[in-house]
């Protein structure tokens, strides 16, 4: 290709995988433009991680402010209250201020932004609005969108996007669906004082998780008031725009004041014109790519939630990295997606890396289990009811630490830490022989002495 084309790599799409790969591709010297048509740092910042902790911070500072008092901290209740408002408006701040910054991250970096919306004329032609640009090599990285299903009453469902932006609170509300994005928000609500019903058509949610969290946390959620009905759908909605009449395929119904819809995300290609190209997409209408991001057109690339990868940020920047050095570095470097960690910022949270026992178990190895669920020493004092597990899978010949789960607080942080150690093939052994940190939850993970399976 000759060097009159405008740009070495169009990447089409500025979330947490597009910009890491147009950073590094122009670090090494690429002539890199990005297109976004709606925000800089894509889902994680605007609609996703981000604005969902600082919505679980908050929701959680009631239950600080309560469990205050059993460390001789009087806080009379009529004096404490909540403005939901002002939680929204610092939330916009904080990430109008990481928009900000992801710009002059790509302004510094070289890298041209096109606002709009793109579409590719040929392999190596992307048309924005009236503009029309060429490229060597173009990026797919357009992530995904909410999904709701097809039921009578579905325009009046919000999804996450609507939320970070709700102007006040209901309440009742409804959350539908049983995967992260419904636990952590059902958590979120209920933290603030909203009546919260979550319903999920499977018999029990976190599909995926090992099934001894999935247990217990639904058992932490019910002590929090939230309520879980599993085994049921939503039929159709009705609504006067202030109230919601949710039928259910049990054949009951429940009013509510508003219905979340948490079921699911489909991959955001609307528009782009990649299948007349050739590109190809999968039964799930993802971007299909080869272990190198390549799809079927060799001037096309794709990464991130478009593909199908695990839907996680981390997941994106490094692909973003390892797609740039094939691209413009040695051409080397491979993505492993084995023992991915992963939290759920529910409340408690849930931090998890490795093989669940069902996993384990299904590939064959003969496992020695061993489990710890103890109340956290702040609650000794605080009184409240709430109970943390941890969990270890060992294969039982190598010894080695196959899964290591968490419910409780911190499990994110906690898990963070465990899985550079399971990423290594560390042992029980090895577990064992760790000094802990006392007095913390997180030294369980190395005084757990006998398996109970």
């Amino acid at each position: 290709m000759s060097d009159k084309q405008d740009f070495d790599l169009i990447i089409i799409g500025a979330g947490s995988g597009g910009v890491r790969l147009a950073r590094m591709s122009a670090a090494k010297g690429a002539r890199v433009a990005v297109v976004e048509s709606r925000y800089l740092g894509g889902t994680c910042v605007n609609v996703g991680c981000v604005p969902k902790k600082l919505f679980v911070y908050g929701s959680h500072a009631g239950e600080d402010i309560e469990d205050a008092a059993g460390y001789g901290w009087n806080v009379p209740g009529d004096q404490v209250t909540f403005d939901w408002t002002r939680l929204v408006a610092n939330k916009n701040a904080e990430i109008e201020r990481l928009n900000g910054i992801y710009g002059r991250m790509l302004e510094n970096a070289g890298v041209t932004v096109i606002e709009g919306t793109a579409s590719l004329a040929d392999a190596n032609t992307v048309v924005v609005g009236d503009q029309t640009f060429t490229s060597k090599h173009i990026t797919i990285a357009t992530g995904s969108w909410p999904v709701v299903p097809e039921v009578p009453g579905k325009e009046c469902v919000l999804t996450s996007n609507e939320m970070f932006y709700l102007p006040q609170l209901p309440k009742q509300a409804v959350v539908w669906g049983g995967g992260y994005i419904a636990v952590e928000f059902a958590g979120i609500l209920a933290g603030l004082g909203v009546e919260t019903t979550l319903l999920y058509r499977g018999e029990l949610f976190l599909r995926g998780f090992d099934d001894d969290v999935r247990d217990f946390t639904a058992s932490e959620m019910r002590k929090k008031g939230i309520n879980l009905r599993f085994g049921v759908n939503i039929e159709s909605i009705e609504t006067d725009n202030a109230h919601y009449a949710v039928d259910l395929t049990d054949g009951s119904r429940l009013n509510t004041g508003l219905v979340m819809a948490a079921t699911g995300r489909r991959a955001l290609v609307d528009g782009l014109g990649l299948e007349e190209l050739g590109v190809q997409l999968s039964a799930s209408g993802h971007v299909v790519v080869d272990d190198h991001f390549q799809t079927a057109v060799p001037s096309i690339t794709a990464l991130g939630d478009v593909i199908g990868t695990p839907q996680l940020t981390p997941v994106a920047l490094a692909q973003g990295m390892v797609l740039s050095r094939r691209l413009f570095g040695d051409g080397k470097g491979e993505m492993d997606y084995s023992s991915i960690p992963t939290a759920v910022f529910c409340q408690p949270n849930i931090g998890t890396v490795g093989l669940t026992e069902a996993e384990a178990r299904e590939a064959g190895h003969k496992l020695r289990i061993y489990r710890s669920e103890f109340k956290p020493m702040k609650h000794t004092l605080s009184g409240r009811d709430e109970r943390s597990l941890m969990k270890l899978v060992v294969d039982d010949e190598s010894d080695r630490v196959l899964g290591a789960h968490m419910v409780g607080p911190d499990a994110g942080e906690i898990t963070q830490g465990i899985a550079v150690a399971i990423k290594a093939g560390a042992t029980k052994a090895q577990f064992d022989s760790t000094i802990g940190i006392h007095p913390t939850s997180a030294e369980e993970f190395v005084t757990m002495r006998d398996p109970v399976a």
